[in-house]
Order: structure tokens, then sequence, then C-alpha cells
């Protein structure tokens, strides 16, 4: 029997964020199921439109296929309710995108979410690796739009954490805009004194591409410095052995 990846779970009686179902969406995204537990584009649009009302939506996923990933965040943001996402463990990559048509997006405490550069394989000529830059380089923008949407950060400051992989736990994502909550922290005074000196670079919890320059950096022999010698004159150098002949 096939598992569905999906579980709805109709609401009694609305929760606090107001939701009639709730969705809980687990494993890879991609265009077409292969094993019955992928999340599909097409079987999720049935399930969404199968009935009205808020929804909370709580993501676990690594990522997967970026164009799936891409119907399957306009579905939300063209569903006539409010969506509530709560990222319950992981949204990497192109999950991470789906979480952004989150009407107010959560974090669980012990959550991450993960944000960098798409991926493919090309084989071919020098002109069709072109051809994949090219495209690689229009996903990228295209993902960008979502960030941007829901974060509110430069296009700039998206493309560098794109660029290093940057992983995200709940604090540091809510800091970025790229959460509005962290869940089960009721009571709790999540503010924090702002260091105008600091750098931005220091939100991040995790960037690949620092870890990486970093251990070059250790790996790579430091140069040694240059002995400097003293130069002797052919002449000068014949005159001392003639005196000392005498």
């Amino acid at each position: 029997m096939t598992r569905k990846f999906w579980r709805w779970t109709r609401n009694e009686t609305p929760d606090s964020f107001g939701s009639d179902r709730t969705l809980y969406l687990d494993g890879e995204i991609s265009d077409e199921t292969w094993y019955g537990d992928e999340v599909t584009p097409q079987v999720f649009k049935d399930e969404l439109n199968s009935g009205k009302g808020n929804i909370t939506l709580w993501i676990n996923s690594p990522g997967g296929d970026v164009f799936a990933a891409a119907q399957i965040y306009n579905m939300l943001m063209d569903y006539p309710y409010e969506v509530t996402v709560k990222i319950d463990a992981l949204a990497a990559s192109a999950a991470s995108v789906i979480a952004m048509a989150g009407t107010k997006v959560c974090m669980s405490p012990v959550a991450m979410l993960m944000v960098h550069n798409p991926a493919t394989i090309a084989i071919g000529d020098s002109e069709e690796m072109q051809k994949a830059i090219d495209m690689l380089s229009e996903v990228k923008e295209s993902i960008m739009n979502a960030y941007e949407i829901k974060s509110g950060l430069s296009r700039n400051k998206i493309s560098r954490l794109m660029d290093a992989e940057t992983w995200m736990n709940a604090k540091e994502a809510k800091k970025l805009g790229f959460a509005d909550e962290i869940l089960f922290a009721d009571g709790q005074d999540e503010t924090e004194e702002e260091n105008p000196d600091e750098p931005d670079d220091s939100l991040m919890l995790f960037s690949r591409k620092a870890v990486t320059d970093s251990l070059l950096s250790k790996l790579i022999p430091k140069r040694k410095p240059e002995i400097k010698t003293q130069t002797v004159k052919v002449a000068d150098l014949e005159k001392r052995l003639s005196l000392l002949s005498h």
C-alpha cells in the first residue's frame, strides 16, 4: 500500500492560530512520485483544495526539486485563507521556499532552516555548460524573490546567505526575518540587546563557505619570510682577497 506524505487532521475547534485543518508535510519534494512518499504538487493541490478555512502546515523536509517547490509555494500564496507554517525539525533548500508562503512562519526552538544556491547536473560542451550556468543564475533570482518578500532583506544580503549555504536556528531565522515566531516560547523575553558594531554575518549560525575557507587557511602553508642577503661587488671582493694574500 502506498504511503502518502501528508496527513490531514480536522480540528474540532480552531487552534490558537485559528486553523481549521492541519497538514504534516514530510519528505523530499519531487515533481513525480517514485516510492509513494514524495511531496508532489499535483497530490498536494488536490489535498489543499479538498476543504476550506485556515490551515496549519507543519514542515519537515530536506528539500528537493525547486520547480515542484515553486508550484507548492504558489498554491499556498494563492490560497484564500490564512496559512500558518510551523517548521518542525528541518526546512532546507527547496522546502525553505515553501515555508516562505506562510502568512505566519513559526519555528520550533530545535528546528533548522537552510538556504543555498540551486544546483544541477549538466553534460556537454562549453556552450551547454554556459547554458546550465545561466539557467542556475535565473533560478537563483526566482528563489530570492520568495526570500525577499518574506524577510524584507536586500537581495545582496540574501545572495550572500545563499552563496555561503547558511544554516539558521530559530533565533537566527527570526532575526533575519525568515520566521515570525519561535514555538513554545510563551512568556519568554526573546528580545536581546543589539550591538550596532556587530557585523551582519554574525547572525549566521553556520556557513559552509566560511568553514571551508577557515580549513583551507590552516592547510595551506604560510610563506616563509624572505631572507635578505647582502651583495658585494666583484671589484670590492677582489680587493679584499688581494689584501688577504699579502
